[in-house]
């Protein structure tokens, strides 16, 4: 199967998280609001406050206990599926079932499920500390800034690196998922001509759809927004007022109803093109990138003398590894 043709299949995955994502926004605005409704009405004293705050947080715990893990089983099963169509050639024709199935039969228990997605990340995130050290080791405000940069970029690859390990976990059915998951960890640092290219993609793509997507937006809501200055001219000195008033170092172009346009349109262009780019375009980048990653690993998978290259950069590694003795 072409990537197309995969994408097209497991897209299903990718809108029906995000309506679970929506819903769960819903569900914490809905007990926030109610828990301000009676606090305020039936206990009143001013307690509405309060009860906003123990409403978010009762919101916050419904969407961790129930909607969140609904959420990372639609992605895990997409990435199941990008999988099996890559190595296998085919999928069902029901393939939000069937990933679901293939989820729960990888990892039995929903602990199992979140203890290997939390390790991948944690191998990857202790990496990628590393390497922003290197940045920030140039010293001063320069390093800083280095360091910050690499930072982004780092926290780009390791969500793919992330997603990548996982897909090989699930390629990997006939060994534990703890072993595949430290062979996932070493391919991408194993096969360094493989990871430029996956990077180079990744980047390309985030970058063409940034301008296109992000430009449309940021300028159809530049336009609306000329068409109300008289809000603009107000808040612009809210913004001006408030930062005398308080000697805060706002940046002058928010003081600006000019410049303050065109940043809250930069801000819509970006919030629009990072939800469109992350259910409509990274799906087709990781399948790409997938693709290449599980060709890799198949020519050459990861040794036992192979895991000992990430037992010095990662505790977690470490850790997993010897858990396999």
């Amino acid at each position: 199967m072409d990537n197309k043709t995969i994408y097209k299949k497991t897209l299903g995955f990718s809108l029906r998280r995000v309506l679970w994502d929506i819903l769960s926004l819903v569900l914490i605005l809905g007990t926030s609001t109610l828990g301000f409704f009676i606090a305020d009405k039936v206990v009143k004293d001013g307690s509405g406050p309060i009860g906003l705050l123990i409403g978010l947080v009762i919101g916050i715990i419904a969407v961790v206990l129930i909607l969140r893990f609904v959420s990372y089983q639609l992605k895990a099963g997409q990435i199941a599926m990008m999988t099996k169509g890559i190595t296998e050639g085919e999928l069902p024709d029901n393939v939000i079932q069937e990933g679901k199935k293939v989820v729960k039969e990888r990892f039995l228990t929903v602990a199992a499920y979140f203890a290997v997605t939390k390790v991948i990340k944690g191998i990857f995130n202790q990496i990628g500390r590393a390497i922003t050290k290197v940045g920030e080791s140039i010293g001063g405000d320069a390093g800083g800034a280095v360091g910050s940069a690499i930072n982004s970029v780092i926290q780009t690859i390791i969500s793919y690196l992330s997603d990548c390990c996982l897909g090989w976990v699930f390629f990997r059915k006939e060994v534990k998922a703890a072993k595949a998951t430290c062979e996932g960890a070493v391919l991408f640092f194993k096969h360094g001509k493989t990871f430029a290219k996956n990077m180079a993609r990744v980047f390309v793509f985030a970058i063409v759809s940034l301008l296109l997507i992000g430009g449309i937006f940021f300028g159809i809501a530049f336009l609306i927004f000329r068409q109300f200055p008289d809000l603009f001219n107000n808040l612009a000195a809210e913004i001006a007022e408030a930062a005398t008033r308080n000697s805060s170092k706002i940046p002058d172009f928010l003081k600006d109803p000019n410049t303050l346009i065109i940043a809250a349109a930069v801000l819509v262009g970006v919030i629009v093109w990072s939800i469109i780019h992350s259910v409509f375009i990274r799906p087709y980048v990781l399948i790409g990138v997938l693709r290449n990653y599980i060709a890799s690993g198949i020519k050459d998978i990861p040794s036992e003398e192979s895991f000992a290259a990430l037992d010095a950069k990662s505790k977690k590694f470490k850790k997993l590894h010897s858990e396999l003795a």
